[in-house]
């Protein structure tokens, strides 16, 4: 893929350095301070975690744009490299303005696809993410510091809604610290957009909700992405860990949906996911 189509000049911060080299989360405000440090603490999940509340209390919603890239790094990729390329990602928000949270990391298991390396952004507007892409910063980071070492790429955005809180908008505090973020894409067939895709993604959206003892966010849409059309949907959920992560993916629940409402009308699909700890604060 070209490098123009891959990414608001904005004053320069501090960057930081991540505590683990492959994987990291990082929350993006007006006030950063106060972000909460990973607490020595296990959470408790089972398969009959299922409850009929959201994670949060019902609240009018605000739309945010989220911005979905997949890497395949090189096959002989050092620890040094990836490490480079991760931190460099990672700070790029700190030079321009629009991004709210990230989160990115190595994908835990191997996929059809071989993509080796996830970034999740979440934006403001879809203005932010045009800029985004047009960056210099961005750009140049890209070229030094991601392309030397992949050999390929894909982008997925689209727009969807979360409560109009600070914490679930800005994926800050305790809960979004640590968990499995789960990043599905979809590329659904011509002939079920529409009703066909709205009622399975409905019918997805309606199932998280009743696990909120699993599940911290999720959020969905259609890929509104010029330059990169292969899939035309993607689903990002923030699980509170790996063990809720398997538990929901396992579950009769999830696997009736699937084959009820996702079978018949997904032509292909991209499931990953990747771990989540908290970032450090050390100065690079």
């Amino acid at each position: 893929m070209p490098l123009e189509a891959l990414t608001s000049t904005a004053p320069s911060f501090p960057s930081f350095r991540r505590q683990n080299p492959t994987t990291l989360s990082c929350h993006v405000s007006f006030d950063v301070s106060g972000l909460n440090t990973r607490r020595n603490r296990t959470t408790k999940v089972t398969a009959g975690s299922k409850v009929e509340s959201s994670s949060f209390p019902l609240e009018k919603k605000r739309k945010v744009v989220e911005h979905v890239c997949l890497l395949k790094a090189k096959k002989f990729l050092s620890d040094e490299d990836e490490k480079d390329m991760l931190d460099y990602l990672y700070t790029s928000q700190y030079q321009m303005r629009g991004i709210v949270a990230v989160s990115l990391g190595r994908i835990s298991d191997d996929n059809v696809e071989n993509y080796t390396h996830a970034v999740f952004m979440r934006f403001q507007t879809k203005e932010d993410v045009t800029r985004f892409y047009e960056n210099p910063f961005y750009l140049k980071v890209l070229k030094e510091h991601v392309m030397p070492y992949c050999h390929d790429l894909v982008n997925v955005d689209y727009e969807s809604e979360v409560e109009d809180d600070m914490i679930p908008i800005f994926r800050k505090g305790e809960e979004f610290n640590y968990g499995e973020e789960f990043v599905h894409l979809f590329a659904f067939d011509d002939s079920a957009l529409g009703a066909p895709v709205e009622d399975a993604l409905a019918s997805l959206e309606k199932l998280k909700k009743e696990f909120p003892s699993l599940i911290v966010q999720s959020t969905q849409g259609s890929n509104f992405n010029l330059s990169s059309k292969e899939y035309t949907h993607a689903v990002v959920t923030r699980f509170r860990s790996s063990e809720a992560f398997e538990i929901f993916v396992g579950s009769t629940e999830y696997r009736d949906v699937w084959r009820s409402k996702f079978e018949l009308i997904t032509r292909k699909t991209l499931p990953i996911h990747f771990s989540v700890d908290p970032v450090g604060k050390e100065v690079m």
